[in-house]
């Protein structure tokens, strides 16, 4: 037998199992409801959310997809799927030739608006109104010391995704938010 190996003792295999459980049914659920009642899957209205809280409703590629969970090509595949439902528009950086910005149109706002209320009343159900505010302050800590652990560097990039929808990446006078920065490729 592995000497070496650390192995979950009976009450950390619990809660883990617990945990994984607990993910399926919340992310399930959120799916559920999602798909149900907007057409959307979770990842795709994440999508839409991000671009609705950005100057202009548009993100470079590049931060979209560090802002989200999607690696490039599957944000690519997902936003190809939002144009074609005339929820998003994929542009040309007008500041780099190589950058491309994905903008979210007058559709996809109002698709965003109608999908919003029952999205969040899923989110309670499931998530916010069966903790107490002092679970959901820990639970915050809990995910971000996760995220850390998983890809050092992953949580600050979260704070960085979150920031360059904020006055550190200000938008160009077309409202795009694309910097000409030489090392940005999309």
């Amino acid at each position: 037998m592995d000497t070496t190996t650390r192995w979950l003792t009976e009450e950390e295999q619990r809660v883990w199992r617990l945990f994984l459980t607990a993910c399926q049914s919340l992310f399930g659920g959120i799916d559920t409801q999602l798909l149900r009642d907007s057409g959307l899957p979770h990842g795709y209205y994440e999508i839409l959310v991000r671009l609705s809280e950005t100057p202009g409703r548009a993100l470079r590629m590049t931060q979209l997809a560090a802002a989200s969970t999607f690696s490039k090509s599957r944000l690519s595949h997902a936003v190809s799927r939002l144009e074609q439902r005339g929820l998003v528009v994929r542009e040309d950086c007008p500041t780099d030739r190589r950058g491309q910005v994905a903008r979210l149109t007058d559709a996809g706002l109002a698709e965003l608006g109608s999908a919003a209320p029952g999205h969040v009343e899923q989110v309670r159900r499931s998530l916010i109104d069966v903790l107490t505010p002092d679970q959901v302050h820990q639970l915050g800590d809990i995910s971000a010391a996760m995220i850390a652990a998983a890809s050092p560097g992953a949580a600050a990039g979260c704070q960085e995704a979150d920031a360059a929808m904020s006055a550190d990446d200000e938008p160009d006078d077309d409202g795009t938010g694309c910097p000409s920065q030489a090392g940005d490729l999309d």
